[in-house]
C-alpha cells in the first residue's frame, strides 16, 4: 500500500524553491551595499543589538530542534530535555566572559583559533583547526539531512532534491555576501521562526488537550519523569556536555562575538539569546515526552510531527516546511561563512601555501567541495541525532584543554596535544554504533559479556565522559 502524504509533492517543492529563492535574493541584494573582506568575515564589527541577538538565536536553532530534542526525550526522559536546553544555551553565558577577554586580547581577530595559534605552535594548532572544520562539516550534513527528511516525511519529495535546492540557494548568497548577508537574513528568518513557532504551540495545545501536560506523561510513561530512571541523569549530563562543548567551538558564534559593535551590545545580546533559547529547546523536547506517552511505537525523530500533523494537515504542513527551511537556512549560512572564515584566516597562517594565493577564493572553492559531499551524505538520510552526536564527540575531546589553556599558561603544547589525542581515542572506542547496542571496544574488539551491563547500556554517556575528562587526567599525570 502506498504511503499517504500530508502534502502533494509539487506543492512542497514549490514552497522549497520559493523560500530558498526569497532568502537568496534578499541576501545577494543586501550584500551589494556591503562588500570587502571585513564585511565578509566580521560584518565590519558594526552589528547592533537587534541584529546580533536575532542572529545568535537563529544560528543556534537549526532544523535539528525539530528532531533532536524530541528524539532524545523518548529514551532519555526529562533529563535529556533539560540537558539539551541548557547545553544549547549555556555557551551564550560563557561567551559573556570569554568574549570580553578575546575581544580585548585580539581586537582585530575573526576566529577563536587565532588565540590558539599564538598560544601554541603549528602542530597542535593544525589538529584543532582540522577537527573544528570537520565538526562544522558534520553539522552542515546534519542540518541539510534534517530538512530533507522533514520534507520527505510530509510530501515524499526525494532527499536529494531538497538538499540540492537548499544548498544552492544558501551558498549563492553566503559566498557572495559573507557574514553581513548571513546576519541580515538571520534577522528575517528569526522573525519567521518566532511567528511559526507560536502557531505550532497554539495548534499543539489545541489538538492535544489534556495530553499535552506533565500529568499525562506521568500517567502513561512515569519513568520519563522519575528520579529513579537512570537515563534522566546520564542523558541529561551527556547532552549538556556534548551540546555545550560543540557550541563553544562553533565559529559562527565567535564571528558574532567579533562582529558586535561593542562589548555592551554583545553582553546584552548573549543574555537575551540565552533566555530565549532555553524554553524553545525545552518545548521541542517536551513534545517528544508527550509523543512517546501517546504512542510508544513512535519513531523518535518524528515525535514533534506526530503530534502536530493531526488536524489542519495541509496548513500545518506548510507551516512546518517554512519553519524547517528557515531554521535550516539560518544555520547553514552561518556554517558556510564560519568555515570560510577559518580557511581565510587560519589556513593562511598555518599551512605553507603560496603567498600569492587568494585565500578568500580558495575558501569558496573549499566550501563548494564540502557542500557537494554534504549533498551526497544528506541524500542518504542518516539519523540526524546520530550525526550531531558524532560532531559533539569531536568537540568534547578538546574543550577542556583549549579553554583551560586560556587561563593557565603552564599547560605546555606536548601535554595539550597528547591530552586531546587521548580524549579522541578513548571517546571513539566507546562511542556507540548507529543502533547504540555496541561500540568499537564494547562488542566488537571485545565481546559484550566481558563488560558489566551498565557499560553496554550507557555507551553514549561513557564515550562523552571519557572524551571530555581523560584530557584532564593526562594533565595531572604529566
Amino acid at each position: 500500500m502506498d504511503k499517504v502524504y500530508f502534502l502533494h509533492q509539487s506543492s512542497s517543492l514549490t514552497i522549497v524553491i520559493i523560500i530558498s529563492l526569497i532568502f537568496t535574493v534578499i541576501g545577494v541584494t543586501y550584500s551589494k551595499k556591503h562588500k570587502g573582506i571585513n564585511n565578509y568575515l566580521t560584518a565590519n564589527r558594526s552589528i547592533g543589538f537587534f541584529s546580533l541577538t536575532t542572529s545568535l538565536i537563529a544560528s543556534a536553532l537549526g532544523a535539528w530542534i525539530l528532531f533532536g530534542p524530541a528524539s532524545a526525550a523518548t529514551w532519555g526522559g526529562i533529563g535529556a530535555v533539560i540537558g539539551y536546553a541548557l547545553g544549547t544555551a549555556f555557551p551564550m553565558i560563557f561567551l559573556i566572559s570569554l568574549g570580553k577577554k578575546i575581544r580585548k586580547d585580539f581586537p582585530k581577530g575573526s576566529t577563536l583559533i587565532e588565540f590558539l595559534r599564538k598560544r601554541f605552535s603549528k602542530s597542535l594548532f593544525k589538529l584543532i583547526l582540522l577537527i573544528t572544520v570537520f565538526y562544522m562539516f558534520i553539522f552542515l550534513c546534519a542540518e541539510v539531512t534534517a530538512v530533507a527528511i522533514l520534507i520527505n516525511y510530509i510530501s515524499g519529495t526525494e532527499l536529494w532534491i531538497t538538499s540540492l535546492i537548499v544548498l544552492l540557494g544558501t551558498l549563492t548568497y553566503t559566498l557572495y555576501g559573507g557574514l553581513r548577508a548571513s546576519i541580515f537574513t538571520d534577522n528575517i528568518q528569526m522573525i519567521v521562526i518566532i511567528i511559526l513557532f507560536f502557531i505550532s504551540i497554539f495548534y499543539l495545545t489545541s489538538f492535544s488537550g489534556d495530553q499535552f501536560s506533565f500529568s499525562f506523561i506521568k500517567e502513561k510513561k512515569p519513568d520519563l519523569l522519575s528520579g529513579n530512571y537512570i537515563p534522566n541523569y546520564t542523558a541529561g549530563l551527556t547532552f549538556f556536555i556534548a551540546v555545550a562543548a560543540t557550541n563553544l567551538f562553533h565559529q559562527g558564534n565567535w564571528q558574532r562575538v567579533y562582529a558586535a559593535k561593542n562589548y555592551e551590545i554583545l553582553k546584552k545580546s548573549l543574555i537575551i539569546a540565552f533566555i530565549v533559547i532555553i524554553p524553545i529547546v525545552f518545548f521541542m523536547g517536551f513534545c517528544g515526552l508527550v509523543a512517546v506517552s501517546v504512542d510508544t511505537n513512535i519513531i523518535p525523530d518524528l515525535g514533534f510531527f506526530s503530534l502536530l500533523l493531526k488536524e489542519e494537515t495541509k496548513f500545518l504542513s506548510l507551516i512546518i516546511i517554512i519553519l524547517g527551511l528557515s531554521l535550516t537556512i539560518s544555520t547553514v549560512d552561518t556554517l558556510v561563512n564560519a568555515i570560510s572564515s577559518l580557511i581565510v584566516i587560519d589556513s593562511k597562517a598555518t599551512f605553507n601555501l603560496k603567498a600569492k594565493i587568494d585565500y578568500l577564493k580558495l575558501s569558496k572553492y573549499f566550501i563548494v567541495g564540502i557542500s557537494i559531499i554534504a549533498f551526497f551524505i544528506a541524500s542518504k538520510g542518516f539519523s540526524v541525532l546520530y550525526l550531531f552526536l558524532l560532531a559533539d564527540l569531536l568537540c568534547c575531546a578538546f574543550v577542556l584543554t583549549v579553554f583551560y589553556s586560556f587561563y593557565n599558561k603552564k599547560l605546555d603544547e606536548k601535554t595539550a596535544y597528547l591530552s586531546i589525542i587521548a580524549g579522541l581515542i578513548a571517546g571513539f572506542l566507546l562511542f556507540p554504533m548507529p543502533d547504540f547496542s555496541k561500540s568499537l571496544l564494547v562488542g566488537m574488539i571485545l565481546p559484550l559479556d566481558v563488560f558489566p551491563s551498565f557499560m553496554s547500556q550507557s555507551l553514549l554517556f561513557l564515550s562523552f565522559i571519557v572524551a571530555t575528562f581523560i584530557p584532564a587526567l593526562i594533565w595531572k599525570l604529566r
